[in-house]
């Protein structure tokens, strides 16, 4: 039987054959998606798994009392920053002959020196020196090798220095030997949600792409097997026959989706979906992986196959006697309308959000949807048929309302990726809009400096005046200098559990940041919480905490007060790279303007965003795949009645026009029905994640490119499909068997 199988499927003629090329393609481009987004994930997995050489293993201070003897090294490792890019900058100063090494380098930079990744190196070659080099003393030793790296884009360098040098830094430590278990991304959660979500959305489409391939043309297929049965086979022998011929369409085509991503795995490599490329020999699927996929889709694909002849299991002649299927109830949007529901009241009732009642929406939305998705497009049908009266419009709408589970059956999988997408869409541009409008956008621009903080060793008198005098050298620059409180350790919280007022600022200095506060009359200084909006690494707080001083303020002075931070506003890029450049020796952590603190987290959302538009584009992509496997499948099915309706004289364009409205009015209205879904969802959880009162943000031109360009390449897949159309339908092929 299983001989026969493939002569049926490999010698049946020109119909047998186009069918099987049509099952190849589709099962080919959907296999090509999974092993890409299988590769993304293991080098994003490769990439965290490496060893954390910024974990060291060591000893932190006591006091301020470094042990500078036996065979480790100082190290003080911090952040940096040049143009909203992150540069990871380490000073090193070996204290013996065993001082621990870090991977990519054979020996670290001794002092005067310093190691460069590649990609700072170019960076460092064409910045202006009093921007960026002149942060980094000593000459360029060599290069970092790609062991100590997350990606060819990463900036990172290794400065070498003396044990006097190193330990006289903020935040050293001595070290003893360089960690080997995997580094700790504070983002890493994000990504792999996202590449949870990824799954979902991709596995779906992916399972429906498979099966509507290997269902392609099936009215014909349950014909030929029932007419095999009435010639005595058995329901066994029918079932291998059908399992063989899908499992063989689905063999060749995920072989040939291997090759067709060995094709497109260039491009794939230099995707950025953590903001940086990865190695690009890291983004290849295992070899378990290939061989999962090349296991487990002729198998999906034989268990589609029998399910779709289960009729004729049953009876030979159940398939001659098939009975028109019950159209679908309005009882199918139940779920939706009340998950949309529990968004709209009980999820976020008091402005505090149900975590029980949320997920129990998603939930039921992502159920409605599919549930949905026939009922409303039996509407759409019949409301298109009332509204035209063209022939090709009144042919597709009757058929789509005659059997509108199998048409939306090819497009269901995309539904939750657009769903999923859109809700990321709409809620990230809003947050991020909202910490960028943080006090009206005036504190964008201002540089913040924490130049210490309770338990570590403060400025000298002199070092802070000599920075202040520096800065203020600098034209057209505004500066706010903040003393910490001489009783600040002893500070409690309030009675009414506002945070305490921890700094000191000068009237004459607050008034160039009014947006900050404003004095009492007649007073010199006053205490506030401005050192906690230099510290803030979510600008949404400050809008909580303004104005950090107001009349109410307590009269201070900042005579003898150690200075603490500073708030630096200057209008000039460059000069804003020279003010880094000059503050980053005396701060306790890397200088950023507030811009840049909203941009950090802006990518981490951003991201997270770029990983579910992908997700939406590749699906909508899957779909339309799976609609032109459907469309070809349907052409063969009902290649007798098209073409007599030639013969009758109705012209191809109208029946090219058939074709395409059945195709394409179920991916539009999937497409809107997920993305208003998405919208509704995303409402009502702006309040959680972005200022109060904030309203929802349109997405942005990523989101539209992705859901347009994906609609658009679905509907180009379609159209590559209608050119059998005219072949199939010429009048030499009238008469039928």
């Amino acid at each position: 039987m299983i001989s026969l199988g493939l002569r049926l499927s490999l010698r049946s003629g020109r119909e047998t054959a186009a069918r099987l090329a049509l099952i190849v393609a589709g099962v080919a481009v959907g296999v090509a998606v999974l092993l890409a987004t299988l590769s993304l994930f293991n080098a994003f997995q490769a990439t965290g798994d490496r060893p954390c050489w910024e974990c060291a293993r060591g000893t932190a201070p006591s006091g301020w009392a470094l042990d500078a003897t036996g065979d480790g090294a100082l190290w003080n490792l911090r952040e940096d920053f040049y143009a909203g890019r992150t540069i990871t900058r380490l000073d090193a100063a070996a204290l013996g002959g065993r001082a621990p090494v870090i991977p990519g380098l054979s020996r670290m930079p001794g002092p005067g020196q310093y190691y460069a990744s590649p990609a700072l190196a170019g960076l460092l070659d064409s910045a202006p020196r009093e921007q960026l080099a002149a942060r980094f003393p000593g000459t360029r030793a060599g290069l970092i090798g790609r062991a100590a790296l997350s990606g060819p884009d990463e900036l990172v360098i290794v400065v070498g220095g003396t044990p006097q040098q190193v330990a006289a830094m903020i935040g050293t430590r001595r070290v003893d030997t360089i960690a080997t278990e995997p580094a700790v991304d504070q983002g890493a959660d994000v990504y792999r949600f996202g590449f949870g979500i990824a799954a979902v959305g991709l596995i779906v489409p992916l399972l429906v792409l498979v099966g509507t391939a290997t269902r392609l043309a099936a009215a014909r297929r349950e014909t030929r097997f029932a007419a095999i049965r009435l010639v005595g086979a058995t329901s066994r022998q029918i079932n291998i026959l059908a399992a063989v011929d899908a499992a063989l369409g689905a063999l060749l085509g995920a072989l040939a989706g291997v090759v067709l991503f060995q094709l497109v795995r260039p491009v794939v490599a230099g995707i950025r979906i953590t903001g940086s490329r990865f190695f690009p020999e890291l983004a290849v699927p295992s070899l378990w992986q290939y061989a999962a996929v090349l296991a487990c889709v002729p198998v999906v694909a034989a268990g589609a196959s029998l399910w779709s002849l289960r009729r004729v299991r049953i009876s030979p002649l159940g398939v001659a006697r098939k009975a028109a299927p019950p159209p679908p109830r309005a009882w199918r949007v139940i779920p939706l309308l009340a998950g949309l529901g529990l968004f709209a009241g009980p999820a976020f009732k008091d402005g505090k959000p149900d975590t029980l009642l949320a997920n129990l929406g998603i939930a039921l939305v992502m159920a409605g949807l599919v549930l949905a998705g026939p009922w409303l497009t039996m509407l759409g049908a019949r409301l298109a048929a009332r509204l035209t009266r063209g022939a090709a419009t009144l042919l597709a709408a009757q058929r789509l309302a005659a059997d509108p589970k199998t048409a939306f059956r090819s497009v269901s999988g995309l539904v939750l990726a657009v769903f999923i997408g859109t809700t990321i869409a709409a809620v990230v541009p809003t947050v991020v809009a909202g910490q960028r409008a943080v006090a009206g956008g005036t504190l964008n621009d201002v540089l913040g400096a924490t130049l210490w903080r309770p338990g570590i060793a403060s400025l000298s008198p002199r070092a802070a005046a000599d920075l202040l005098a520096r800065v203020r050298a600098q034209p057209g620059v505004d500066v706010l200098p903040i003393y910490a409180r001489a009783d600040l350790e002893s500070l409690r919280p309030p009675p009414d559990g506002s945070p305490p007022a921890t700094s000191v600022v000068e009237c004459s200095n607050l008034a160039r940041f009014p947006v900050l506060g404003r004095c009492p009359a007649g007073a010199r200084a006053v205490l506030g919480r401005f050192d906690r909006v230099v510290g803030a690494d979510n600008p949404l707080t400050i809008d909580k905490l303004l104005p950090l001083a107001g009349p109410a303020s307590e009269a201070a002075s900042a005579a003898g007060l150690d200075l603490m931070a500073v708030m630096i506003r200057t209008g000039d890029a460059a000069t804003l790279e020279r003010l880094r450049t000059l503050v980053a020796g005396y701060s306790a952590e890397a200088p950023m303007t507030f811009a840049e603190v909203a941009q950090v987290r802006a990518d981490l959302y951003t991201r997270a965003e770029n990983i579910a538009l992908a997700m939406v584009a590749l699906t909508l992509v899957a779909g339309g795949c799976s609609l032109v496997v459907a469309v070809g499948g349907g052409l063969v099915e009902r290649r007798q009645p098209f073409t007599l309706l030639r013969l009758a004289g109705t012209p191809t364009r109208t029946l090219a026009t058939v074709v395409l409205l059945e195709s394409a009015l179920p991916l539009v209205l999937a497409a809107v029905l997920a993305a208003g879904a998405g919208f509704a969802v995303a409402e009502p959880a702006i309040g959680q994640l972005a200022m109060k009162g904030a309203s929802l943000a349109m997405p942005g031109p990523v989101y539209f490119a992705s859901l347009g360009g994906g609609l658009a390449a679905s509907l180009l897949v379609i159209l590559t499909a209608l050119p059998l159309l005219r072949r199939m339908t010429a009048p030499d092929n009238a008469r039928f068997e």
